[in-house]
């Protein structure tokens, strides 16, 4: 005979995460069950809840859950791969949210402003990330694209991928920006070439490349200020 599983349901209804959070708020509830809103439902011999509580006895606390692999994760029963996926998701996200500033307060009239529009998604990766900024014709930002991951090189950072997402959001001009994980923020002879190569594919398609900008962890660097663009 098939052994049920457990679920968020086995529980009194006034005591379920679900009908908690409806009636009090997402912060009224504990850890153990906000993990257990994600996770869902339990499996044989074992509850949702008892899944959750696991996780934080294993890990010690949130930021550490947050932190751990897909692989951690999945060696607490009941927690398959789908499951870790859920979990890497929602922290991804929360974190995305507090990364990601009011758009729609920046504008460009200074390097500054771009800086703080994505320094502190980009600042502190391990990889090099290059960034594309959407500009309307009044310098205010449209949106921010991720471009590439990894070491810049003109077989990377193509000017077919770096201008489609501006032809799609009509963009008037864009501002070119990547970090240097090295904490060194200036330019490689890469980035030179690469930043000429988009300047003159931009004329080519009526789209202003107006900066370049580098961001490390100690500082940045403008390829406008320094006239180099």
């Amino acid at each position: 005979m098939k052994e049920s599983s457990f679920t968020v349901h086995d529980l009194p209804k006034a005591e379920r995460p679900r009908e908690r959070l409806k009636q009090f708020g997402p912060e009224a509830l504990s850890a153990q069950e906000l993990l257990a809103l994600i996770i869902g439902r339990g499996v044989s011999k074992k509850s949702v809840m008892t899944i959750a509580q696991e996780l934080l006895i294993k890990f010690g606390n949130v930021k550490a859950i947050s932190e751990a692999t897909i692989e951690e994760l999945s060696e607490i029963k009941g927690i398959g791969f789908a499951k870790a996926v859920q979990i890497k998701a929602c922290f991804e996200l929360g974190k995305r949210k507090d990364l990601e500033p009011e758009l729609k307060d920046f504008d460009i009239k200074e390097p500054q402003n771009i800086v703080k529009a994505i320094r502190a998604s980009i600042k502190d990766k391990a990889k090099e990330h290059f960034k594309l900024i959407l500009l309307n014709a009044r310098n205010k930002i449209l949106g921010i694209s991720t471009i590439s991951i990894g070491s810049l090189n003109a077989s990377i950072v193509h000017p077919r991928e770096v201008f489609k997402d501006a032809i799609v959001h009509n963009a008037y001009s864009v501002v070119l920006a990547h970090n240097h994980p090295s904490g060194d923020s200036e330019p490689s002879e890469d980035d030179l070439t690469i930043t000429k190569r988009l300047k003159e594919a931009g004329k080519i398609l009526g789209i202003e490349v107006i900066d370049h900008i580098i961001i490390s962890k100690n500082g940045y660097f403008s390829f406008k200020d320094r006239g180099l663009i």
